[in-house]
């Protein structure tokens, strides 16, 4: 057990960390980013 304690509390870190992201409406902006350089990428925005 003590061989996976990092790896537990890197888990437990990350799974919170998304959880406050998605309170705070960021799926949303990364999105609306993701879709912006796509179209810049395209030649269209």
């Amino acid at each position: 057990m003590k061989k996976n304690l990092p790896a537990l509390l890197t888990l437990a870190a990350a799974v919170l960390l998304i959880v406050v992201g998605i309170f705070q409406g960021q799926p949303t902006q990364v999105l609306a980013k993701a879709v912006r350089i796509c179209m810049e990428c395209v030649g269209i925005g």
